[in-house]
C-alpha cells in the first residue's frame, strides 16, 4: 500500500475525530465555560460544586462507579485465576457461560430485578409465606438500597469484561516468573500478591477503567430504579430545558474531567507497559488437573456466579410472561400474548426499524474506516500510527453520555452542525455517535485478522502485477473475513442496544431505537412492564447469538476489543 494512501487515512480518520469526537466534547465545554455575554467564566462549573444536590449526585456517581469496579473484579479475579491454573468438569461451557451477562442491557436487567425486590415482589412474597415479614408491612428493599441495586446490577453486567481482560493477561504471562518465584521460595497468595498481580496489572487496569467510566456514567439503570440522585440523571432530566440552562453542560464537563482524572491517574499508576509478556516465555502454561473437590469447588464457583448474574435474565423471562405478576413467588398465569403485542405494538415496530437503521449503517461505516485504519497500524511504518491507534480507541475511554450531550450541544440551533438535525430526525446524529462509540471493536478485530496474516501474501500478489489495493481486496480481505464479522456483529448488536446515545439523542416517538422504546414502555401504565421485558427478551437472545458468534471467532482475542 502506498505511502500517500495511508497518510491519506490518516488524515481522514483525525478529520472525523476531529470533526465529531474532539468537537462535540468542545462544543460543551464551551457552552459550559461561556456567559451571556460570551465572555468565559467559571461561575457555572464552580456552582456545581456549590449546589449541594449537584454535589451529592456527584458523590454519589463516583460511589456507584468504584463499587461497581472493585465487586466487578472482586468476581472476575478469583475466577480467572481458577480457569488459569485448573482444569475442572464443565469448564469450557462454564466459562462460555459467563458471557452471559452481557447479552442484555443492565437497564432491562433491571426490571428483572425490581420485580424480585419490590414491595410487592418475590422475596417479600417468600418472607411473608415463611412467616418472616408482615403481609400489612412488606419491606422496602428498593427504598434505602437504590445504590447498592445500581452497584449490584452494573457489576454482574459488567464483571465478564474484567475476566476477559484478566484471563488475556494470565494467558500471556511467562510462567518461568512464577516459577522461579516458587523455587525462591514464594509460594501460593505471597506469590500471588508479589509476583502475579503485579505483572497482570496492565490487564487489571484496562478491565476496571472500561467498568469504571460506564459504572459513574451508567444512565439507565438509576433511571429505571428511580434513583435520580446521580449526575447522569441530573443530565438527562436538564435535557429539558438546554435552551438557557447551563448547568447541564457544567454536569457534563465536571463528570468529563472527573472519568480523565481517574483514569489518567490509573494510568501513571498501574497501566505502564505490559512487562509480563515483554521476553519470550521460556515455557509453555501447564494447566493442572484439579482434585475431585477442588474441581468441583472451582465449578461451583463458576456456577453460582452465573446464576446470580442470570436472576436479572430469569426475572424479565418471567414477567415477559406473566399476565399478572404481583405479590407471589412466581407469576400464577402465563402468556406469550407479550411477544406479539412486543413485535406488533406501534412504539416497538418503529423502534426495531430504526434500531435496524441506525446501527447498519454506523456498522457499515465502521467496517470501511476500521479496516484502513488497522492496515495504517498494522502493516506500515508510518510515523505516529501509534497516535492513530490510540485515536481509535479513546471512545471507549469517553463517557457515552458525554459525547450524546456533545451532539445536542454541535446540533443545537444557531450552531455550525444544526443541520445535522434533519428538522426533528436525529438518524444523522445516532448513526455518527453509534459509529464513533464502536469503532474500536472493528479496528481491534481487524488488526488482529491482519496480525495473524503474513503480509509475504500481500508482497506475492504485489510482485506477481496486482496493484496494492486490489492485493488488499483480493487476498488479505477474504484471509481476515471471520474477523470482521466478529467486530461487525459486536458493533451491530452493541450499537442496536445502545442506551445513552439513544435516550438523549432521539425525543420523538417516531424516532426511538429499541432501548429508548422499552424506556418508553415501561414508564406506560398497564401491561408496558410486560411489553417492555418481552421487547428486552428479544433483543437478549439477538444480542446473545451476536456476542457468541464474535466469541467462537475470537477466542481470548475478545478481551482485546475492551482495552484501552
Amino acid at each position: 500500500m502506498s505511502r500517500s494512501f495511508s497518510i491519506a487515512i490518516f488524515a481522514l480518520t483525525g478529520v472525523f475525530f476531529g470533526l465529531f469526537f474532539l468537537f462535540p466534547i468542545w462544543s460543551t465545554v464551551q457552552a459550559a465555560f461561556q456567559g451571556p455575554d460570551g465572555r468565559f467564566t467559571l461561575d457555572f462549573v464552580g456552582a456545581v460544586f456549590e449546589n449541594p444536590v449537584y454535589l451529592e449526585g456527584l458523590l454519589n456517581s463516583l460511589k456507584m462507579g468504584l463499587l461497581s469496579t472493585a465487586l466487578s473484579l472482586g468476581i472476575a479475579l478469583p475466577l480467572a485465576l481458577m480457569a488459569n491454573r485448573y482444569r475442572f468438569p464443565g469448564k469450557e461451557f462454564l466459562t462460555s457461560a459467563l458471557l452471559i451477562p452481557m447479552i442484555l442491557p443492565p437497564f432491562v436487567g433491571a426490571l428483572g430485578v425490581r420485580q424480585f425486590l419490590g414491595q410487592a415482589g418475590v422475596l417479600n412474597a417468600l418472607l411473608i409465606k415463611l412467616g418472616l415479614v408482615d403481609p400489612a408491612h412488606p419491606i422496602d428493599w428498593m427504598g434505602e438500597g437504590q445504590l447498592m441495586g445500581v452497584v449490584v446490577m452494573n457489576a454482574l453486567h459488567l464483571y465478564p469484561i474484567a475476566y476477559l481482560n484478566v484471563s488475556a493477561a494470565l494467558a500471556n504471562l511467562d510462567p518461568a516468573m512464577e516459577e522461579a518465584a516458587e523455587n525462591l521460595g514464594c509460594h501460593g497468595a505471597r506469590r500471588l500478591f508479589r509476583v502475579t498481580l503485579p505483572l497482570i496489572m496492565p490487564g487489571l487496569f484496562a478491565g476496571a477503567t472500561i467498568i469504571f467510566i460506564w459504572s459513574f456514567t451508567e444512565l439507565g439503570v438509576p433511571l429505571i430504579f428511580d434513583y435520580g440522585r446521580v449526575t447522569s440523571v441530573q443530565i438527562f432530566d436538564g435535557i429539558k430545558d438546554l435552551s438557557g440552562n447551563p448547568f447541564p453542560y457544567a454536569l457534563v464537563v465536571v463528570m468529563l474531567g472527573a472519568t480523565t482524572l481517574l483514569y489518567l491517574a490509573g494510568k501513571i499508576l498501574f497501566g505502564r507497559a505490559d512487562f509480563a509478556t515483554s521476553g519470550r516465555a521460556a515455557t509453555g502454561r501447564r494447566i493442572e488437573k484439579a482434585s475431585p473437590l477442588t474441581g468441583w469447588l472451582c465449578a461451583g464457583a463458576f456456577v453460582g456466579v452465573s446464576f446470580v448474574a442470570m436472576l436479572p435474565h430469569l426475572g424479565v423471562i418471567l414477567l415477559s410472561l406473566s399476565k399478572d405478576w404481583y405479590g407471589t413467588i412466581l407469576p400464577e398465569h402465563l402468556t406469550l400474548a407479550h411477544y406479539e403485542q412486543a413485535l406488533g405494538h406501534p412504539l416497538t415496530v418503529h423502534s426495531i426499524g430504526n434500531s435496524l437503521r441506525y446501527a447498519s449503517l454506523s456498522t457499515v461505516f465502521d467496517i470501511g474506516l476500521g479496516v484502513a485504519i488497522a492496515y495504517v497500524i498494522v502493516r506500515t511504518r508510518l510515523p505516529g500510527r501509534q497516535l492513530l491507534d490510540a485515536l481509535s480507541m479513546l471512545p471507549l475511554a469517553v463517557p457515552g453520555l458525554v459525547l450524546a450531550f456533545g451532539y445536542l450541544a454541535m446540533a443545537r440551533e444557531g450552531q455550525a452542525f444544526h443541520f445535522l438535525m434533519l428538522g426533528e430526525d436525529p438518524v444523522i446524529l445516532l448513526v455518527i455517535a453509534y459509529a464513533v462509540r464502536r469503532l474500536p471493536y472493528v479496528v481491534r478485530s481487524a488488526a488482529a485478522g491482519y496480525q495473524q496474516t503474513s503480509p509475504s501474501l500481500e508482497e506475492a500478489a504485489q510482485n506477481l502485477g496486482c496493484a496494492p489495493l486490489r492485493a488488499l481486496r483480493k487476498i488479505t480481505l477474504p484471509l481476515i473475513a471471520a474477523n470482521l464479522i466478529a467486530g461487525g456483529l459486536l458493533a451491530f448488536s452493541f450499537a442496536m442496544l445502545e442506551v445513552s446515545d439513544s435516550l438523549i439523542l432521539a425525543q420523538q416517538a417516531e424516532h426511538f431505537p429499541i432501548t429508548k422504546a422499552i424506556y418508553a414502555l415501561v414508564s406506560a401504565l398497564g401491561d408496558g412492564h410486560q411489553l417492555a421485558s418481552a421487547l428486552g427478551v428479544w433483543a437478549m437472545v439477538f444480542l446473545g447469538v451476536t456476542i457468541l458468534g464474535a466469541g467462537l471467532i475470537l477466542g481470548q482475542k475478545l478481551g482485546a476489543l475492551f482495552r484501552v
